[in-house]
This record gives structure tokens, sequence and C-alpha cells, in this order.
């Protein structure tokens, strides 16, 4: 009997230390160090270590929060100096999807490291703070030129062993070449002296400008203005003087909207758009695409921030003045408009409301939370966390994105951890984050306060009071309307999926049910939804969103020449750009 026991003794250990053994987590670390040849210089700026489960693309371009995500962990470094080793592991890095780099699954990897670089800005405010400048590229981190990496390699990951892990990085990111002038667009790069003196650097705007067909063949004609807003464009998009090839590859797949082809379907709408454009009947005005990237995301918002600057000024009174100047757009508030998608949306919306005599209507798509109430799913001055619904016993995460049938892809927190692997203090050029940098006040280090705790969740009130009243666009509608309302009529135009994947829609009814409350003036204006329709949909009941996202430059054009038929002032030029 005793015997018995002392074996039962045995197998219960044996078992044990096995299941422990399988369980163990992993120790690896990471030793980074970059060399010479890249920099002789210390370098400021987050450095990243993702880790990829194939290699179908390099690590860096797989990062993402929805189903698909890899394995990121940042840790901030200043003063790494060429040659000098980094060690990331457990106590220093942030990682997402899973925290800490010893839950990292035992298998196989493809690994690749990456710094983004930072530059020290002493800013008009007395503080000096460490950023990512924008390189050209759109405040992508995986693409900015001049980001030193590594190439991707192969490991193994076995929870039973310790190892350190070099990682050089020993190539750098390439810069970019502007893009050309051609017989219908142009580009224009001007320095902002109010953003020079925001940044103590110089800092520079920049268009892509779509002029009219026979531009130089009327020098006596002025145009009106159409800005475009939306985020980072290398090149004015849409439009193409040539049709796809015939036998351009039709095989590609997008997933978002379940079709093939999809490459050969843009050429030839650019294309078709070129065809329009230059149409006998069709009306001569420029279209401009504002580069605006800063050192917080690939744009500004293009309002007046305390972090971002004074972006709204500089673009109302610098660059936009510089355009018409340079194009011979007629320069009145009755011949600008504004339309745009998603960021665009938000900015469309936000430009004819902060500068209401400059423009003549705008047109909405998606636009990014118009009402912060709802936050996406957030209710910024109720709620007390951003991450999770309030419940006594049970913990629900709240979602960031789903798709067409409510599916969810990602959920708050997700989103905001992958922000902060990205990058601390608001530096993620992500979604998020620019928001914050946008909206909020600046803190005693220099750096945007958080709307909320990016590890816990939790919302601080005193910034969700400063949002509201600078930026909660509803509130501020309903603020001053008195004010507001005689310049805005006929002027507001919002549409919206009400299927919308990041659940902008619960801000435009909140909006909506403003608008339809206004006396004295009524708002005049439009609010529409889209049946099942995802982001972005943009007023256009009659097309598929694949096809209406296309159009933005022509769908709102009956509506803009009603506007101007009917608001234009006495003795207005209304005719020498109707050739």
């Amino acid at each position: 009997m005793k015997k018995i026991y002392i074996l039962c003794l045995v197998i219960i250990a044996v078992a044990f230390f096995q299941c422990t053994k399988r369980n163990t987590k992993s120790t690896s670390q990471f030793a980074f160090t970059f060399t010479k040849e890249m920099s002789d210089q210390a370098q400021d700026g987050r450095l990243l270590l993702i880790l990829a489960n194939d290699g179908k693309s390099e690590p860096r371009f797989q990062v993402n929060d929805g189903l698909g995500a890899q394995l990121i962990f940042g840790v901030d470094v200043e003063g790494l100096q060429p040659g000098q080793e980094l060690i990331i592991n457990n106590e220093n890095a942030f990682g997402f999807p899973f925290r800490y780099l010893k839950d990292i699954p035992p298998g196989d990897y493809y690994v690749q490291g990456l710094i983004n670089r930072y530059e020290t800005y002493k800013l008009k405010t007395g503080h000096t703070v460490k950023l990512p400048p924008d390189q050209g590229e759109g405040q992508q981190w995986n693409r900015k030129p001049g980001n030193f990496y590594s190439k991707p390699f192969r490991i193994t990951i076995d929870s039973a062993k310790s190892e350190t892990i070099k990682v050089v990085l020993d190539q750098k990111i390439a810069p970019i070449e502007a893009p050309k002038d051609s017989k219908y667009i142009r580009h224009i790069k001007i320095e902002s002296k109010m953003l020079t003196a925001f940044y103590g650097k110089p800092t520079f705007l920049g268009a892509h400008v779509l002029v009219p067909e026979g531009f130089e063949e009327h020098p006596e004609a002025k145009y009106p203005l159409m800005v475009f807003h939306g985020h980072f464009p290398e090149d004015f998009g849409g439009f193409s003087t040539e049709p796809p090839p015939a036998d351009m590859d039709t095989m590609d797949y997008i997933a978002r909207f379940n079709i093939y082809g999809y490459k050969k379907f843009e050429k030839q709408e650019a294309y078709h758009f070129y065809k329009q454009w230059t149409g006998k009947n069709f009306p001569r005005f420029l279209v401009i695409e504002i580069q605006h990237a800063n050192p917080y995301y690939d744009d500004s918002y293009a309002v007046n921030s305390a972090n971002i600057g004074p972006y709204g000024d500089a673009i109302m009174y610098e660059l936009i003045p510089e355009i018409e100047r340079k194009f011979r757009g007629i320069g009145q508030g009755w011949a600008r408009f504004t339309y745009g998608g998603s960021t665009g949306g938000w900015e469309a919306l936000a430009v004819q409301m902060f500068y209401p005599d400059e423009f003549n209507g705008c047109f909405a798509a998606c636009p990014d939370p118009v009402d912060f109430r709802a936050y996406s799913l957030v209710d910024i001055y109720k709620q007390k966390n951003a991450y999770w619904y309030d419940s006594k016993f049970k913990k629900l995460p709240i979602p960031a994105h789903r798709n067409y049938l409510g599916q969810i892809q990602s959920t708050m927190q997700e989103s905001n951890h992958l922000e902060l692997a990205l990058g601390t203090k608001s530096r993620s050029g992500q979604q998020w984050d620019i928001w914050e940098a946008v909206y909020s006040p600046q803190g005693e280090d220099g750096y945007p306060k958080r709307i909320f705790d990016k590890e816990t969740g939790d919302i601080d009130s005193t910034v969700a009071q400063y949002w509201k009243e600078h930026y909660d666009l509803r509130y501020i509608l309903e603020r001053d309307w008195k004010t507001l309302g005689p310049k805005l009529q006929g002027k507001i135009h919002i549409y919206c999926g009400d299927m919308d994947n990041y659940y902008l829609n619960n801000a435009v009814y909140l909006m909506e049910g403003f608008l339809k409350t206004t006396d004295s003036p009524f708002y005049k204006g439009e609010v529409d939804y889209g049946d099942r329709a995802e982001h972005c949909w943009n007023g256009d009941h009659d097309n598929p969103n694949y096809v209406s996202r296309l159009r933005y430059n022509t769908m709102y054009l009956p509506k803009i020449l009603k506007r101007i038929s009917e608001s234009a002032p006495k003795g207005a030029d209304v005719k020498s750009w109707r050739y």
C-alpha cells in the first residue's frame, strides 16, 4: 500500500513538472543596435520590435489591431549611441496584443526592428518636446524616410530556452521623390510663418492643385475653389489622362468590398473623371488637396490646436490665399466649398463652422465624431472608463470596429494599446492619439493631456470639458447658434452609413437631433444615411461604396452650382469660369 502511495506521488510530481514545463514563459530578450553607417549621432525615438507569423511581407507592414494583428513591442529611447546595445525585455517594453514579451507563444516568427526617429522642438509655449517629424510620407512610421530598420529574419521562440536575440538596424528608408507638375495637376509648397513660430523651426504647408481645362487659354477667368479635405495625399488622387491598360491584372482582391479587379476599376474611374473634367459643359473650378502632415499625424485636422499649432489659420490665411493668387481663384467666401470623408468629413464641417464667412457650403461624409457624447461608443462626459462598460459584476469591453453586420474586429482597449506600443505621449501617429493631440490642452510637460489613461481607460473629466468647449461641433453649434446660425444656413450637409465601422453614425444622429430643432434661422441643410452602409458612405444611394468613394469631386457639383446661383452677391463673377 505504501509503495502504491509513493508511486502515485511520483506520477503526480512528473505530471506537474511536465505541465509546468509546457506553461513556462519565454525569457528571451532582444538586443538592438544601429550601425555608424546609419548615423554617427545619438538617436531619440521609439524603438519597435515586430514579430509576424508568416513572411508574406515585412513585419513592419503587417501591424494592425484587427483579427490579423501581429506582435509589436515598443520602448522609448533617448541618446542611443551608434553601436550601443539597448535591451528590449519584459521590464521596459509595452506590447500588443500581448502586454509582455514573456507572453509570446512558442513557435517560429519573422522578426524586424525599427526606430521611429524623433527631433527636438522648442515650442512657442516654452516647452521642449521630442516628436517624429513628417518626412514627406504622411507620418507613416513604417515608411518614414530616414528611419532605421533591420532586414526581417526568422527565429524560434522556445519557452524552455533563454537567449538574447540581436537585432541590427542597418537599413535606412530612402527619401521620397516629390511629384512633378503636369498640364492639369500643379503643386505648391510654402513656409508658414505661423507654424514656424509655433514649432521653432521651419514648417511648411503644401497642396496639390487640379486646374481646369482651358486654364492657360483663358487668362481672364477666375475660378471658384473646392477644398477636398482628407488624409495626407502623396499627389492629387483619382485623376488620370490615360485609361488603364487593357491587359491589366484583375485578380487583385479587396476584402473590404469583396470584389476582384479593384485596382483596374480605380484607374478606369480616374480616367473617367479626366474625361468629365475636360468635357465641354463641365464647370471650371480649382480643386485642392492639402498637405498638412505634422509631428503627430498625417494631417492637422485643419483647426487651431494647443498641441498641433495654428493650422486652421495657417491654411485659411496663408496657404489658400497663395493658391488663389497663383492659380486665379476668385478669393471670396461665396466661391469656396469644402468636402471630404472621415477625417476629411470632420474637417469640412469644422472649417465651415470656425470660418463661417470663408466658405459657402460643406459636404461632410462619415465625419469623425461630431458630438463627444458619442465618441464612437463612449460618452466622455458621463462614462468613467473608455474601455469597459459600466457594470458592477460584469466586465464587458467597448468595441471600436465592426463590419456592416455588426461583427467586432477590435475593441477600444486593443486599438489604444496598439497605439501605446507605437508611441507614448500621443506620439503613435494613429487615430485616437491625433484626436487627443488636436482636442486636448497642452500638459505641463508640453505634450497633450490624456483624455483617458492609455493603459486603463479611465477618463479625465477636466480634459473632457476642455474638449466640449473647443471641439465638440454639435455643442458649439448649439451654444453659438444665435450668431453662427445666420452664417451657416443652407451650408451644412452631412452623410453617414448607419452601420459605420467606427460607430460614427451615433454622433451624426445627435447632431441631426439638434439641427432639426434650429430656428431663427432653421439650418436648411441636409443629413442623410445609407442603409447598412459602412465607412465611408457619402450620400450616394445609387452606387455601392466602392464606386461612390471615388467620385467626391463630381457628386456634390449640382448642389454646389445651385448654391452659387442662389447666394452669389450682386455683381459677382459667375460667368468667366463657365466657358
